[in-house]
């Protein structure tokens, strides 16, 4: 397991998929900035054990199982506290209230498929919050929602900002076929305000860590602009949303081989939808009772 030095006080552990930050508070006691996908948890727990740290705390960006996987499981382990956007953190204390986000799953499959998610929250960080003393350390916090309903990025006492999925880096840009919002419209103004977060380094969840995100982030708003209009060359004449996904499949090279993936999909390509229909690109129809969208022609994609 790879621990890297970003700066100060603060470092950051390759688990995989994902860069964890962590901030150390002395040689023992850290502060873990998320806690990965379920798939991380035994690279992430034995790299903790390896180093004899302890768990003080646990400050979430956003709620999201790649972020949020071992919450609840580490807070039993370490008996730590877990500080969490407030409407993140309402939607995964229930079983119930992760049908926000999975609501073409029955609450049984939820339960199934999506229960590491749920954890209990001490602290809730409101959307007025710039702030938070955690843990005995003092954090600043930037709100910037899109990716996720409250998604905020973190700024360590080294100044180093961890913008978890605010932007991801150019090998994801490379990788990606479809990339993941809840609301594009927003996530766009977020990556905008980016531009303004001042800070001497910048972590960025997947996966990389930067000294400067001017062209990182420019080339995160030319992406999700172009990947929208990769979505918007699929619609041709009246098409519901899932011959749209069934049209992204065949065009991306996806397979959907089991009920969990097609939504994954079909969450992915609706932000993009969503926008396109936001912006004016594309409109929704009633058709022989189906709900249809078809381009709107007239009207072309702003950059």
């Amino acid at each position: 397991m790879k621990i890297i030095k970003v700066k100060g006080s603060t470092y950051c552990m390759d688990v995989g998929m994902s860069y964890v930050p962590f901030y150390k508070i002395n040689e023992r006691d850290i502060i873990l900035l998320d806690t990965g996908h379920i798939y991380e948890r035994e690279k992430l727990e034995t790299a903790l054990e390896e180093n004899d740290f302890n768990i003080k705390g646990i400050l979430n960006s956003h709620g999201h199982p790649d972020h949020v996987a071992s919450n609840q499981y580490f807070k039993g382990k370490y008996n730590c506290i877990i500080a969490a956007p407030m409407y993140e953190a309402q939607i995964c204390s229930s079983a119930m209230n992760l049908k926000a986000y999975y609501n073409n799953n029955t609450l049984t499959e939820i339960k199934e498929q999506y229960g590491y998610m749920l954890f209990e929250t001490d602290i809730y960080i409101s959307d007025k919050q710039n702030e938070i003393n955690f843990c005995g350390v003092n954090f600043k916090i930037m709100h910037t929602p899109g990716h996720s309903p409250s998604h905020i990025c973190i700024t360590t006492p080294d100044n180093v900002g961890y913008v978890a999925d605010a932007l991801i880096s150019y090998e994801m840009i490379e990788s990606a076929k479809i990339p993941f919002d809840f609301v594009l419209l927003e996530d766009l103004k977020s990556k905008d305000k980016l531009l303004s977060f001042d800070c001497d380094r910048f972590i960025v969840a997947h996966k990389g860590i930067y000294d400067d995100i001017t062209n990182l982030t420019a080339d995160n708003i030319a992406f999700y602009i172009h990947r929208a209009e990769k979505t918007y060359e699929l619609i041709n004449g009246k098409m519901t949303m899932g011959e749209i996904v069934k049209e992204a499949c065949k065009s991306f090279g996806l397979k959907l081989n089991n009920i969990y993936k097609y939504d994954l999909i079909s969450r992915m390509l609706r932000c993009h939808v969503d926008y396109l229909y936001e912006t004016g690109r594309i409109r929704l129809v009633i058709d022989k009772g189906f709900r249809k969208y078809e381009r709107n022609e007239d009207i072309e994609i702003v950059s």
